[in-house]
């Protein structure tokens, strides 16, 4: 049996949540076009049986926020999820985007893999749309940026290369005893995860500086044999992007909440009423504590705590 955690670590919108997703078999983080749209690290447990290629294993992949340079206290906290995921990992996915030519970000990156004690794969991503002629060059410029353990062409959408990729990464995870349940899917509550879905709804739904201004918070939960009933608050930062989230006669705020609605029910495999509210918090991504009250495990210490109310 082997088993370890794996960091999968790239700059914003190179497909690290597709990959976490294909990997897994289902839909565990939100996934849009837009970037940063990861901001806290997605645990998923995948275990794998036995075959003639490799050992049973579990391996824990840990997706983290895209690598850009810090700015709020949003970006430096989601600087701090990279470093802490970084942090006793067994292996490192470095995923890169092949479509697009190498930046600074990538410079940013190998000085983290270069301080993280772990071999590190390079996935040359998004194959799909290149010509193969044009993949030799890409691995021959790369091979030089980094001691890899290994450079793998894949697709995550397509699902191209991905159980290549699983027997290397089982063939280099040391030998152990599992670390989660074999039916755990991730270490996050259900209710985190109804606020991410909410979240994705936001981003499709709106454009420019809406998506990066605005959170999501669950203030209900509720859970009986017939309903669970869900109330959660859309934070955003003027009343402007207030009023484009809820949109002429609350059209925009309706379509996010039955595309979340419908995404959360599939989850829990219950009947769902979601009820959506939206507060202005000015300058909330420049308030450390306010971002740290998003934080799921923050949120779950004030519920195990009722006493302690959060300091936003």
């Amino acid at each position: 049996m082997r088993c370890g955690f794996v960091c999968l670590l790239g700059r914003p919108n190179v497909g690290k949540s597709t990959l976490l997703n294909a990997l897994l078999g289902q839909k565990l983080a939100i996934v849009t076009p837009k970037p940063q749209t990861t901001r806290t690290r997605t645990l998923g447990i995948l275990n794998l049986p036995a075959t003639e290629r490799r050992s049973a294993a579990q391996i824990v992949l840990v997706d983290t926020p895209g690598v850009h340079r810090s700015e709020s206290s949003l970006d430096r906290k989601m600087a701090q999820e990279i470093r802490e995921a970084l942090q006793g990992c067994d292996l490192t996915l470095w995923v890169v985007d092949v479509t697009r030519p190498r930046g600074a970000e990538e410079e940013y990156v190998r000085s983290l893999v270069q301080k993280a004690d772990a071999p590190v794969f390079l996935l040359l991503n998004k194959i799909d749309r290149m010509e193969k002629l044009r993949l030799l060059p890409v691995i021959e410029q790369w091979q030089h940026v980094h001691d890899f353990r290994g450079i793998i062409p894949i697709s995550a959408k397509q699902k191209d290369g991905l159980e290549l990729l699983l027997d290397e990464m089982v063939r280099v995870l040391p030998e152990g005893a599992p670390y989660f349940p074999e039916d755990q899917i991730t270490d996050q509550p259900e209710r985190f995860l109804a606020a991410e879905i909410i979240r994705e709804e936001l981003l499709l739904a709106t454009h420019r500086e809406v998506p990066y201004a605005a959170a999501v918070l669950i203030e209900q939960f509720e859970e009986t044999a017939k309903l669970t009933h869900i109330a959660a608050v859309i934070y955003c930062e003027r009343e402007g992007q207030k009023g484009i989230i809820i949109g002429r006669g609350g059209q925009t705020l309706k379509r996010i909440g039955t595309g979340a609605r419908l995404q959360i029910e599939q989850m829990l495999d219950a009947k769902v009423f979601l009820e959506l509210f939206v507060k202005v918090e000015p300058g909330w991504r420049e308030r450390p504590e306010f971002v740290e009250s998003l934080d799921w495990r923050r949120q779950l210490d004030q519920l195990a705590r009722p006493w302690q109310q959060p300091d936003n």
